[in-house]
Protein backbone atom coordinates (compact mmCIF):
# COMPACT_ATOMS: atom_id res chain seq x y z
CA UNK A 1 0.00 0.00 0.00
CA UNK A 2 3.53 2.26 -0.66
CA UNK A 3 3.86 2.72 3.81
CA UNK A 4 7.34 1.96 5.38
CA UNK A 5 7.86 2.07 9.08
CA UNK A 6 9.53 5.37 9.84
CA UNK A 7 11.14 7.02 13.08
CA UNK A 8 9.04 10.54 13.26
CA UNK A 9 10.73 14.02 13.32
CA UNK A 10 9.59 16.97 15.27
CA UNK A 11 8.61 19.43 13.59
CA UNK A 12 8.44 22.91 15.30
CA UNK A 13 5.20 24.78 14.66
CA UNK A 14 5.78 27.71 16.42
CA UNK A 15 8.56 28.77 13.55
CA UNK A 16 7.74 31.25 11.64
CA UNK A 17 8.28 30.61 7.88
CA UNK A 18 8.11 34.25 7.13
CA UNK A 19 11.32 35.10 9.38
CA UNK A 20 12.84 31.60 8.60
CA UNK A 21 12.62 32.58 4.83
CA UNK A 22 13.87 36.18 5.60
CA UNK A 23 17.09 34.41 7.50
CA UNK A 24 17.69 32.24 5.23
CA UNK A 25 18.33 35.63 2.71
CA UNK A 26 20.34 37.27 4.78
CA UNK A 27 22.45 34.31 5.77
CA UNK A 28 23.54 33.70 1.95
CA UNK A 29 25.05 37.54 2.46
CA UNK A 30 26.49 36.53 5.62
CA UNK A 31 28.29 33.57 3.75
CA UNK A 32 29.53 35.43 1.27
CA UNK A 33 31.25 37.41 3.51
CA UNK A 34 32.48 34.80 4.99
CA UNK A 35 34.06 33.59 2.03
CA UNK A 36 35.51 36.68 0.65
CA UNK A 37 37.18 37.22 3.92
CA UNK A 38 35.36 40.19 5.51
CA UNK A 39 33.87 38.18 8.31
CA UNK A 40 34.90 35.15 10.42
CA UNK A 41 31.76 33.42 10.98
CA UNK A 42 31.28 31.48 14.54
CA UNK A 43 28.17 29.99 15.33
CA UNK A 44 27.37 28.96 19.05
CA UNK A 45 25.10 26.72 21.17
CA UNK A 46 25.36 25.19 24.25
CA UNK A 47 24.89 21.28 25.82
CA UNK A 48 24.54 19.90 28.94
CA UNK A 49 26.57 16.49 28.75
CA UNK A 50 26.01 14.09 31.50
CA UNK A 51 28.70 11.92 33.00
CA UNK A 52 26.36 8.74 32.55
CA UNK A 53 25.82 7.01 29.66
CA UNK A 54 23.74 7.23 26.49
CA UNK A 55 22.51 4.45 25.71
CA UNK A 56 23.12 4.62 21.85
CA UNK A 57 23.49 1.62 19.18
CA UNK A 58 26.49 -0.75 19.07
CA UNK A 59 27.32 -4.18 17.78
CA UNK A 60 26.47 -7.48 20.13
CA UNK A 61 26.93 -10.64 20.03
CA UNK A 62 23.47 -12.22 18.46
CA UNK A 63 21.04 -13.75 20.68
CA UNK A 64 22.87 -11.95 23.93
CA UNK A 65 21.66 -8.94 25.70
CA UNK A 66 24.13 -6.09 25.86
CA UNK A 67 24.87 -4.29 28.68
CA UNK A 68 26.61 -1.04 29.25
CA UNK A 69 28.42 -0.33 32.88
CA UNK A 70 26.99 2.26 34.78
CA UNK A 71 29.08 3.92 38.33
CA UNK A 72 25.30 5.76 38.58
CA UNK A 73 27.08 8.81 39.45
CA UNK A 74 23.24 10.48 39.05
CA UNK A 75 22.30 14.20 37.69
CA UNK A 76 25.38 15.12 37.27
CA UNK A 77 26.64 17.47 34.26
CA UNK A 78 29.08 19.45 32.03
CA UNK A 79 27.72 22.52 30.44
CA UNK A 80 29.63 22.84 27.42
CA UNK A 81 29.76 25.90 25.02
CA UNK A 82 30.55 24.36 21.57
CA UNK A 83 31.79 27.10 18.69
CA UNK A 84 31.80 26.35 15.44
CA UNK A 85 34.26 28.72 13.13
CA UNK A 86 32.97 28.08 9.68
CA UNK A 87 35.96 29.66 7.51
CA UNK A 88 37.98 27.41 9.39
CA UNK A 89 35.84 24.00 9.35
CA UNK A 90 37.59 23.87 13.18
CA UNK A 91 35.26 23.94 16.51
CA UNK A 92 36.30 24.92 20.04
CA UNK A 93 34.28 23.33 23.08
CA UNK A 94 34.30 25.31 26.03
CA UNK A 95 33.54 23.50 29.65
CA UNK A 96 31.72 25.08 32.42
CA UNK A 97 29.64 24.37 35.59
CA UNK A 98 26.90 26.41 34.47
CA UNK A 99 25.60 28.21 31.29
CA UNK A 100 25.19 31.77 31.95
CA UNK A 101 25.59 35.50 31.22
CA UNK A 102 28.89 35.09 32.82
CA UNK A 103 29.91 32.22 30.92
CA UNK A 104 28.71 33.47 27.88
CA UNK A 105 31.34 36.94 28.23
CA UNK A 106 33.70 34.37 29.27
CA UNK A 107 33.81 32.83 26.06
CA UNK A 108 33.09 35.79 23.86
CA UNK A 109 36.71 37.01 25.06
CA UNK A 110 38.31 33.85 24.39
CA UNK A 111 37.21 33.75 20.86
CA UNK A 112 38.50 38.00 20.47
CA UNK A 113 41.61 36.54 22.06
CA UNK A 114 42.02 34.05 19.05
CA UNK A 115 41.26 36.48 16.38
CA UNK A 116 42.14 39.62 17.65
CA UNK A 117 41.85 41.38 14.18
CA UNK A 118 39.21 39.40 12.28
CA UNK A 119 35.63 40.95 11.88
CA UNK A 120 33.16 38.36 13.81
CA UNK A 121 29.83 38.01 13.43
CA UNK A 122 28.49 35.05 15.83
CA UNK A 123 25.18 33.31 14.85
CA UNK A 124 23.18 31.42 17.99
CA UNK A 125 19.75 31.14 19.75
CA UNK A 126 17.63 33.21 21.64
CA UNK A 127 18.51 31.82 24.82
CA UNK A 128 16.92 34.35 27.66
CA UNK A 129 20.80 34.78 28.98
CA UNK A 130 21.80 35.66 25.49
CA UNK A 131 19.48 38.94 25.03
CA UNK A 132 20.44 39.84 28.86
CA UNK A 133 22.47 43.45 28.98
CA UNK A 134 25.96 41.67 30.37
CA UNK A 135 25.62 39.92 26.89
CA UNK A 136 25.05 42.38 24.71
CA UNK A 137 27.15 44.99 25.85
CA UNK A 138 30.36 42.40 26.30
CA UNK A 139 29.48 41.42 22.06
CA UNK A 140 29.53 45.41 21.67
CA UNK A 141 33.01 46.04 23.49
CA UNK A 142 34.25 43.20 22.21
CA UNK A 143 33.08 44.06 18.11
CA UNK A 144 31.27 40.81 17.82
CA UNK A 145 28.18 40.93 15.87
CA UNK A 146 25.57 39.07 17.31
CA UNK A 147 22.85 37.39 14.67
CA UNK A 148 20.12 35.40 16.16
CA UNK A 149 18.32 32.54 14.52
CA UNK A 150 14.69 32.57 13.88
CA UNK A 151 12.77 31.60 16.60
CA UNK A 152 12.24 27.69 17.01
CA UNK A 153 14.46 27.04 14.40
CA UNK A 154 17.56 24.46 15.66
CA UNK A 155 18.18 23.20 12.19
CA UNK A 156 20.04 26.56 11.74
CA UNK A 157 22.37 25.48 14.25
CA UNK A 158 25.56 23.17 12.96
CA UNK A 159 26.83 23.26 16.54
CA UNK A 160 23.77 20.64 17.23
CA UNK A 161 25.19 18.17 14.49
CA UNK A 162 28.26 18.53 16.80
CA UNK A 163 26.62 17.53 20.19
CA UNK A 164 25.51 14.49 17.92
CA UNK A 165 28.83 13.35 16.94
CA UNK A 166 29.91 14.24 20.77
CA UNK A 167 27.73 12.04 21.85
CA UNK A 168 28.46 9.32 19.32
CA UNK A 169 32.14 9.39 20.06
CA UNK A 170 32.18 10.50 24.22
CA UNK A 171 29.15 8.97 26.00
CA UNK A 172 27.68 5.92 24.08
CA UNK A 173 28.48 3.49 26.01
CA UNK A 174 30.44 5.23 28.14
CA UNK A 175 30.54 5.80 32.02
CA UNK A 176 32.52 8.98 33.52
CA UNK A 177 33.73 9.03 37.21
CA UNK A 178 34.03 12.78 37.58
CA UNK A 179 33.73 15.67 35.64
CA UNK A 180 37.13 16.38 34.93
CA UNK A 181 37.65 12.83 33.01
CA UNK A 182 34.33 13.57 31.03
CA UNK A 183 35.71 17.43 30.15
CA UNK A 184 39.34 15.62 29.22
CA UNK A 185 37.83 13.12 27.25
CA UNK A 186 35.95 16.23 25.08
CA UNK A 187 39.32 17.86 24.63
CA UNK A 188 40.57 14.72 22.98
CA UNK A 189 37.57 15.12 20.49
CA UNK A 190 37.64 18.35 19.59
CA UNK A 191 41.32 18.15 19.27
CA UNK A 192 40.91 14.69 16.89
CA UNK A 193 38.17 16.24 14.98
CA UNK A 194 39.89 19.80 14.41
CA UNK A 195 42.87 17.36 12.58
CA UNK A 196 40.18 16.87 9.31
CA UNK A 197 38.17 20.08 8.79
CA UNK A 198 36.47 19.03 5.71
CA UNK A 199 34.90 16.44 7.52
CA UNK A 200 33.92 18.70 10.28
CA UNK A 201 32.55 21.19 7.35
CA UNK A 202 30.98 18.12 6.08
CA UNK A 203 29.79 16.99 9.47
CA UNK A 204 28.56 20.54 10.66
CA UNK A 205 26.32 21.35 7.59
CA UNK A 206 25.05 24.92 7.09
CA UNK A 207 21.66 24.98 5.65
CA UNK A 208 21.22 27.86 3.43
CA UNK A 209 17.78 26.84 2.07
CA UNK A 210 14.54 26.24 2.80
CA UNK A 211 12.17 23.05 2.00
CA UNK A 212 9.16 24.90 0.73
CA UNK A 213 6.48 22.03 1.30
CA UNK A 214 8.36 21.43 4.91
CA UNK A 215 7.62 24.89 5.88
CA UNK A 216 4.01 24.86 4.49
CA UNK A 217 3.31 21.91 7.28
CA UNK A 218 3.97 24.58 10.40
CA UNK A 219 0.99 26.50 12.07
CA UNK A 220 1.16 27.98 15.27
CA UNK A 221 -1.65 26.64 18.06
Amino acid sequence: MGFSWKKYRKLLNKANPEKREAFVNKLKGILKEATDGKTLVVYMDEAHIHLDTDEGYGWSVEGERAWISSNSPGLKKVSFYGVYLYNKGETRIFPYLYANGENTVDVFKKIRAEFPEENITLLWDGASYHRGAIVQQAAKALKITLEPLPAYSPDFMPVEHLWQWLREDVTYHACYQDECELIAQVENFQQEINLEPTVVADRLWTKTKLDLEEEELRFST
